[in-house]
């Protein structure tokens, strides 16, 4: 029994798209880290010359970095990007080899479900802003009497955490929609 199919293209077109701008802002990301890190070493190498590195660059990777993977996952479960192991579902048939597929969707729906739940929490944690009974209407829980900070650039913590779980909110849609997509595979046989 098929679930929609014409939704369920229509939604995996749209979310195509979102997934594949969430790579591209990932891998910007990635890329702007990676030409800091070549000055950085650049600065550090040439102290003697007045240059120096860049400071708290070690923040700027961690949180860019946590972002990055973040955006990628998306795209990654739209375009079946995962780690399988083919040497036994190769040599199944096509329907069970449908199942199988359905079964590891699910799994990734619930692990991406799971992450984004406890990101979510954690960026309630962080963020220092709305009143209380709209937190407690979110699931925020308390706002932080501290706004955390990075240690040297005492950037807010919270905006890491705030794209990450954008991020995880998009890999858990896809993940979703993944689920549908391989339902229907495998009805179609």
């Amino acid at each position: 029994m098929m679930l929609a199919e014409t939704a369920q293209a229509r939604i995996g077109a749209a979310l195509n798209a979102l997934a594949r701008l969430s790579a591209y802002f990932g891998g910007i990301i990635l890329l702007a880290l990676a030409l800091m890190t070549v000055v950085s070493v650049i600065g550090r190498a040439f102290t003697f010359a007045g240059l120096r590195p860049i400071r708290g660059d070690f923040e700027l990777v961690e949180a860019g970095t946590a972002i990055a993977v973040f955006m990628f996952l998306p795209w990654c479960q739209m375009q079946r990007g995962h780690v399988t192991v083919d040497l036994v579902v190769g040599r199944m048939g096509p329907r069970l080899r449908a199942f199988w597929v359905l079964l590891g969707d699910v799994a990734i729906a619930v692990i991406a479900s799971i992450i984004l739940w406890r990101l979510y929490l954690g960026f309630g944690e962080k963020f220092p802003f709305l009143e209380q009974p709209l937190r407690d209407a979110l699931s925020m829980g308390y706002k932080p009497f501290f706004p955390e900070t990075s240690y040297e650039l005492q950037f807010p913590i919270w905006v890491p955490f705030a794209f990450a779980t954008l991020g995880a909110a998009l890999f858990a849609l896809t993940s979703l929609y993944s689920v549908w997509r391989s339902w229907n595979e495998m009805a179609r046989g």
